[in-house]
């Protein structure tokens, strides 16, 4: 009914960047919230950053200054621009969206992860 696919991942050396992207397709009337949720080994799943429609955005408290969450309504994407990564920042990165379909408000979609890694 509604897919997310993300792209972007990879691996970088601490302090380097990369932008993560997410596109939601499918039967969506509206997008809500769009944003994105790491999980490391071992680790519960936690937010890193989401974005609602109107450009409001909530981080995490360790990436506030180095990601920035941006979003495309036209386009129903959502961006993650990662810099000064560190290797804490290793994880699966998974996007989510919150949108309205024709049959549910505010239903949750997630998309199947990508591995970021920072190393040396």
């Amino acid at each position: 009914q509604v897919q997310l696919v993300e792209s972007g991942g990879g691996s970088v050396q601490p302090g380097g960047s990369l932008r993560l992207s997410c596109a939601a397709s499918g039967s969506i009337f509206r997008v809500n919230v769009m944003g994105w949720y790491r999980q490391a080994p071992g680790k519960q799943r936690e937010l890193v950053a989401v974005i609602n429609s109107g450009g409001v955005t909530n981080y995490a408290d360790s990436v506030k200054g180095r990601f920035t969450v941006s979003i495309d309504n036209a386009k129903n994407m959502v961006y993650l621009q990662m810099n000064s990564l560190k290797p804490e920042d290793t994880a699966v990165y998974y996007c989510n969206a919150a949108v309205d379909t024709q049959y549910s408000n505010y239903a949750s979609y997630w998309g199947q992860g990508t591995q970021v890694t920072v190393s040396s």
